[in-house]
């Protein structure tokens, strides 16, 4: 299992926003959209073992899961509809428990920490950052949870919660990338057994 925790540190936490505007009017939520559809989609195809956790102001975290997902198309607008519709249903998530929208889609009432601890229970927690170890002097993870900021940097709380509880903290090049493009070059890495074999 693949997992890709994105934090979005100016995403709605309500549904009222508008489709039409995501880059302005919705917190940057173009930015989460297009970090879900590089983590679940391929060419006429998707990654049924892949979990991206889309944690919207510290508050809720929106839950995509590969395995059960039906309605995901390769654009910002439909995605984000998606996540309108969990985000509808966010008053049925009780603690923890989270509520589904759609299948595949659901929605808890977990923060930054919360969201953290549960994938780093389930594999190897990577703390993505431009001054980690070259990815390709790193043995590929078992079970990655790789965590990425939004188009903001990780605020001092969260950098100090990764470098306490991430297992590795890697670069995927020496330039920085944008979020959704760090997400393919980090499944490329993993497809390719560390870039050794294609």
């Amino acid at each position: 299992m693949r997992q890709f925790v994105v934090i979005g540190h100016e995403a709605p936490t309500t549904p009222e926003f508008p489709l039409d505007a995501l880059p302005s009017e919705a917190g940057r939520l173009d930015v989460l959209c297009r970090c879900v559809t590089a983590a679940l989609l391929l060419s006429h195809d998707s990654r049924a073992d892949v979990r991206v956790h889309l944690v919207l102001g510290d508050e809720f975290t929106v839950h995509f899961d590969g395995a059960d997902l039906h309605r995901l198309n390769p654009d910002e607008r439909s995605t984000a509809a998606l996540i309108r519709e969990a985000l509808d249903h966010r008053e049925t998530a009780v603690g923890h428990v989270a509520a589904e929208s759609t299948p595949g889609v659901s929605i808890s009432r977990r923060g930054v920490e919360s969201v953290i601890d549960e994938v780093a229970a389930d594999g190897t927690l990577v703390h993505l950052h431009a001054d980690g170890t070259p990815a390709v002097e790193v043995d590929p993870p078992t079970d990655p949870a790789f965590v990425l900021s939004d188009h903001r940097e990780f605020t001092e709380r969260e950098r100090d919660l990764l470098a306490e509880r991430a297992d590795r903290r890697v670069s995927l090049g020496p330039r920085a990338l944008h979020a959704d493009d760090a997400i393919t070059v980090a499944h490329n890495y993993l497809d390719t057994d560390g870039f050794r074999t294609y």
